[in-house]
């Protein structure tokens, strides 16, 4: 099986394509397990931010493989794979593993070396195991990549700032200390924001929430105050900043709702939703700053030196997972051609004690440990030095020279490692 992705970003598209195709909890949930349910996949996961659809996959087939994901994130997304497809982009194996490690480290982000990146393939990864579209080969990718994620920070300050989209937002509106804010949602985007502005000094913040119940935990926690979706109007009145980042399809708030708050005075609008949340007319009302998603786009967080390290930290890394996996790949042969010699000893004595049935017991376990002991001595260099080898780029070339050889059925070895049915690769 090989690796491969399919998505779509802010690199590769503007906010208006990226809302169309943003993706709930559900609706990723819904891909993730319809691409697993095609014929070339057997594995897969979907990696859903506020600025990237992600599908990542294994396939035994890159065209069929292609085809199915960009098929199925039409549908569920609803958009044209005609107008999809000039936004999209592949990786494939080694592609497609350093792709997820630039992602992981944050220097495929929005902000570059953001902090939560690193969080959301984790989550991206626990939902996959949950789900069971996720077994061996993505599990292994996905672990990984979240140790590459944190080598970066450890060994590099990428993230020193410790900046999100939410920070770089608020320092783009005007600032936190001494504000009276108003937090739109009650998710994981509205944690952060009212987390940040508690920690940086706000004098107030209010969280609304279509769910009530989760406005109340979410503002007990950060010790603010929680208030109805239905009373936003009045909040944004006494508020000179408000951040949305709800899940809803459609504004929410309107271009008349705060130039009403508003009336001239200076006044910060953070929409950090996908889709966005707030009009985009409110950018034209006097007073108010809106900053959105698409402003924020190329900020960087760490400095130059940083991000050149983590470049090099993601090279060594994708070329160390690749080097594991091409000598895991010859395991197989190995595994085969023992079992081949072991099958071939045990027909020589079975056939050894048809011929002389007077040996006696002792006699007959030396003779056996005679030729196991040659068996496994002339087997010795050619299996330990094939794995040696197998690291290299060419290592799988010495594998298929080894079955030659040997004249090992490629279903002989292919049996060692496939599962007997599908359910079997999630065990």
């Amino acid at each position: 099986m090989s690796y491969l992705v399919v998505g779509i970003s802010h690199r590769s598209a503007d906010i208006n394509v990226l809302e169309r195709v943003a993706l709930d909890p559900d609706a990723a949930t819904k891909l993730a397990l319809a691409v697993q349910n095609t014929p070339a996949v057997s594995e897969s996961a979907v990696l859903a931010t506020c600025n990237r659809t992600e599908v990542y996959a294994t396939v035994d087939r890159f065209h069929a493989g292609m085809d199915e994901v960009t098929a199925i994130l039409s549908d569920i997304t609803g958009v044209a794979l005609i107008d999809l497809a000039e936004h999209l982009y592949v990786h494939f194996e080694e592609g497609a593993v350093a792709h997820l490690f630039q992602v992981a480290v944050g220097l495929d982000s929005m902000i570059v070396g953001e902090s939560q990146i690193l969080g959301q393939v984790k989550e991206t990864l626990r939902v996959g195991q949950d789900l069971e579209t996720i077994g061996t080969e993505l599990n292994a990718l996905l672990q990984h990549a979240l140790r590459v994620g944190k080598r970066a920070r450890a060994e590099t300050g990428i993230d020193s700032a410790g900046r999100s989209v939410v920070s770089a937002g608020l320092e783009a509106v005007g600032g936190f200390e001494g504000r009276r804010a108003l937090v739109v949602g009650a998710g994981s985007m509205a944690s952060l924001a009212a987390q940040t502005l508690i920690n940086n000094g706000a004098k107030s913040v209010v969280i609304a929430n279509r769910n009530y119940e989760r406005a109340v935990l979410l503002a007990e926690r950060i010790g603010g105050t929680a208030i109805q979706l239905a009373n936003v109007p009045d909040a944004l009145a006494e508020a000179d900043l408000v951040v949305s980042c709800t899940g809803a399809r459609g504004v929410v708030l309107t271009a008349e709702m705060i130039q009403n708050a508003s009336d001239g005075r200076p006044f910060g609008v953070l929409d950090v939703a996908l889709p966005r949340d707030v009009a985009p007319e409110a950018t034209r009302i006097p007073g108010v700053t809106l900053v959105t998603l698409a402003d924020l786009a190329g900020t960087a967080g760490g400095s130059e030196a940083d991000i050149e390290d983590v470049r090099r930290i993601v090279g060594e890394e994708t070329g160390a997972f690749e080097a594991t996996r091409r000598a895991a790949s010859v395991a197989p042969t190995v595994v085969a051609l023992r079992t081949m010699a072991s099958e071939l000893v045990d027909s020589e004595l079975a056939r050894l004690e048809r011929r002389l049935p007077g040996l006696d017991d002792n006699q007959r376990q030396e003779v056996a440990r005679t030729i196991r002991r040659v068996v496994d001595k002339v087997l010795h260099n050619p299996t330990v030095r094939v794995k040696e080898l197998a690291a290299d780029p060419g290592g799988p070339t010495y594998a298929n020279a080894l079955r030659e050889l040997f004249a090992l059925d490629q279903a002989t070895v292919d049996a060692v490692t496939t599962p007997k049915a599908r359910g079997g690769e999630h065990a």
